[in-house]
């Protein structure tokens, strides 16, 4: 089918919306990863890492999208372990996985516990923390790039489609990058609260590898659920700050 058929095409239009929003969710594991990493680099290279960051999640996005042929086997599975047949994509959630958990966990550890932190790392030069930042969000890509294009292609079987909804993805990527990094440093509890997340993304993606499927709606509904109660905590925070200051002032 070619651009003019599928721009007059309703169930082409209807297979986009649903595919830019099902992108969108997928990237926000990525998106909250990005956010948290940057923010631990000098103020002035944050913006720069971001933007490299994202701007590789759609290279590789669009280059993944030009070999579905061998996306699609990646799902075709080499050996057999514990009753389920692994495949490529598999090997990539788990090793992803293993990876979220390990860099959540020491994140937790370091904000729980600042004065334990490597003073050479702190000490460390802009340059080599830049350079480490985009190594891991490049392999973070890798993985959550995967994800995102065998979903896409399970969801439409038109190119323009799949490569139309993950640019706008990536752009809205782009765009809520810079404010959400700079919503999770400002407030404390929330990037203890993102963390957790990518602990509980991590642990879903090990479980998808080893053939244990837990449903995506599950995990962004507790995701959600847990934000909420958190912007609620937040609201009576400041609630009591508001109250104090008043009384102080009368007095």
């Amino acid at each position: 089918m070619d651009i003019a058929a599928l721009v007059a095409d309703p169930a082409a239009w209807v297979a986009l919306v649903t595919l830019v929003v099902m992108e969108v969710v997928l990237g926000i594991d990525n998106l909250i990863f990005i956010s948290i990493l940057t923010n631990k680099l000098p103020a002035e290279h944050r913006v720069k890492a971001r933007r490299i960051g994202i701007g590789l999640a759609l290279i590789m996005r669009l280059a993944l999208l030009g070999t579905i042929a061998w996306i699609v086997q990646l799902t075709t599975p080499i050996f057999e372990a514990f009753g389920h047949g692994f495949s490529w994509k598999d090997l990539i959630l788990i090793a992803g996985g293993l990876f979220l958990v390990w860099k959540a966990t020491k994140e937790i550890h370091h904000n729980v516990d600042p004065a334990d932190h490597n003073e050479d790392f702190i000490a460390s030069s802009a340059t080599t923390g830049f350079a480490a930042a985009i190594g891991q969000i490049l392999l973070l890509d890798l993985v959550f790039s995967i994800d995102s294009i065998i979903t896409a292609v399970g969801m439409t079987e038109h190119l323009p489609i799949m490569v139309t909804a993950v640019v706008i993805a990536v752009t809205v990527m782009l765009v809520a990058a810079t404010p959400l990094a700079n919503f999770i440093e400002k407030n404390p509890t929330i990037v203890m609260l993102a963390l957790a997340f990518l602990l509980m993304i991590g642990t879903t993606l090990i479980a998808d590898g080893m053939g244990f499927h837990v449903p995506k709606g599950y995990v962004y509904a507790a995701m959600a659920f847990s934000a909420l109660v958190e912007v609620l905590n937040m609201l009576a925070r400041n609630g009591r700050r508001k109250k104090k200051g008043e009384q102080q002032t009368l007095h």
